[in-house]
């Protein structure tokens, strides 16, 4: 019998050394796999807005100012394997998005119940600068949405304009009397 980088070779037969710490090596590395995922999934599930955008032929540079853009709003991104991010996705209970996990994709995303139109509103920004960036789909409050809705979405002002619009309206009126009055009191000067 004769040993050859872990072959036995002996006349009839050939045996392998099996080295069991590559064995455990694999499972630590498959259990890491795993958590990644799971902790994914809780991050995806308390999500109220998601969005799956596609960022190949994206600059560094472009990619660092659209994290640092969302990072400032509250919004996290997220480059992931497709094949984690369908795991994530099937444990969160997302349905709906299995489609838009080809390709280069990221994931951009919010719990943040106060402004779920805010990742809507920076992505589209940086889609209508870079060619390269695409929406390919997402989810808002656990309904899918399309490109052409998400798009919509990003149209609307956040919630601090539609609220400084809304006091805006309702100042007017009230202005519009004071003028009115002043206006009054001006002529009877004359």
């Amino acid at each position: 019998m004769s040993f050859w980088h872990g072959v036995f070779i002996s006349a009839d037969r050939i045996y392998l050394k099996v080295n069991l710490e590559v064995n455990s090596l694999s499972k630590a590395i498959i259990a890491k796999k795993e958590k990644l995922v799971d902790d994914f999934a809780a991050e995806l599930k308390e999500a109220k807005a998601i969005l799956v955008i596609d960022y190949l032929g994206l600059t560094v540079e472009e990619v660092t100012n659209l994290r640092k853009d969302l990072r400032d709003a509250n919004v996290k991104m997220k480059v992931i394997k497709n094949t984690y991010l369908k795991r994530a996705a099937e444990k969160a209970g997302i349905e709906g998005l299995e489609d838009t996990f080809v390709g280069p994709t990221a994931v951009v995303y919010t719990a943040d119940a106060e402004d779920i139109t805010e990742p809507a509103r920076i992505v589209s920004k940086y889609e209508d600068d870079i060619d390269a960036l695409s929406i390919k789909g997402g989810m808002l409050e656990g309904k899918v949405a399309s490109q052409e809705e998400i798009k919509k979405l990003a149209a609307i002002p956040g919630r601090e304009g539609l609220l400084s619009m809304l006091v805006s309206v309702l100042q007017a009126p009230v202005r519009n009397f004071a003028y009115a009055v002043k206006a009054v009191a001006d002529s009877k000067d004359e």
